[in-house]
């Protein structure tokens, strides 16, 4: 299963391409996220790859949890999005 990070800069089209090709390559994707920010880019970025992948008749199901991630050197608690085709 690929991990895709995401910070509170990344663009969520891009975050949602990424995830597309991953799904699309038969595989899941786990999305990790620390931060408000970081979580909201990873939560459009699933939105936008599920209308992406719809398109070719292929269903988006996202699974939240925490996490606890290492971040420079600190444990952190952000959220972990396990990204599969339904």
């Amino acid at each position: 299963m690929d991990v895709i990070k995401v910070s509170s800069r990344s663009v969520p089209k891009s975050v949602a391409g990424a995830v597309c090709a991953v799904i699309r390559g038969g595989a899941g994707a786990t999305v990790e996220a620390v931060g408000a920010g970081a979580v909201n880019q990873a939560v459009k970025a699933m939105a936008v790859a599920r209308t992406f992948l719809a398109e070719d008749g292929i269903d988006l199901v996202c699974m939240p949890e925490f996490g606890e991630f290492e971040v420079a050197g600190e444990t952190k608690t952000g959220m972990k999005f396990t990204v599969e085709k339904r």
